[in-house]
């Protein structure tokens, strides 16, 4: 069984991240994949997260018609903040018959030399790349460990939502409708 990790803040999910996560596990030869909730990403400011729970909830809404996409919480009892090498060996630990493969976009793959132990990762598994536009893979093209797809490209983030949501706007196509529902129910992002 091979499985895609997919980390992410999800602050809120929408559906270029579920676009890129349903490209992954029925064009590639992934088997599943699994959202990963970060908690808190080392890389990125905390300020301005909504809770993690209100995170997985969201994501678990967002996947629940899937077969093939998981709401994964793994990060939630590791130490904070985590570090993906970190949570890769306590998965394949905890899943021993299971391979894992990272999946990022070509943004992150740009910045991999910053993180921690990324050697590692590197050597043990397999990272598949979705593109993003200006992001240089020349040093990347031809390492054995990295895969890049042609999964189609979407323009939109959880920043964007959040601002719009603040701004009173309608943003009923940027995310399916039982994430919206959830949002609206408990007054975030306002």
């Amino acid at each position: 069984m091979k499985t895609g990790l997919f980390f992410g803040s999800f602050n809120p999910i929408h559906t270029g991240h579920l676009i890129i996560a349903s490209y992954m596990a029925g064009f590639t030869d992934l088997d599943e994949v699994w959202m990963v909730v970060s908690p808190h990403n080392p890389l990125k400011n905390k300020k301005g997260l909504s809770n993690m729970y209100d995170r997985l909830e969201m994501v678990r809404l967002a996947t629940e018609n899937s077969e093939k996409l998981k709401a994964s919480n793994i990060e939630f009892g590791l130490p904070q903040p985590s570090y993906t090498v970190d949570t890769l060996a306590y998965l394949q630990e905890k899943y021993p018959g299971r391979s894992f493969a990272l999946i990022m976009g070509a943004d992150n793959l740009v910045s991999l030399k910053k993180w921690k132990n990324y050697e590692v990762i590197l050597q043990n598994h397999q990272i598949y790349v979705y593109p993003r536009p200006g992001a240089d893979l020349s040093a990347w093209k031809d390492h054995p460990s990295i895969r890049v797809t042609e999964t189609p490209q979407m323009d939109i983030s959880s920043t964007f939502i959040r601002k719009a949501i603040q701004e009173g706007k309608n943003v009923q196509y940027f995310l399916p409708d039982n994430v919206l529902a959830f949002i609206e129910g408990k007054n975030m992002y306002r």
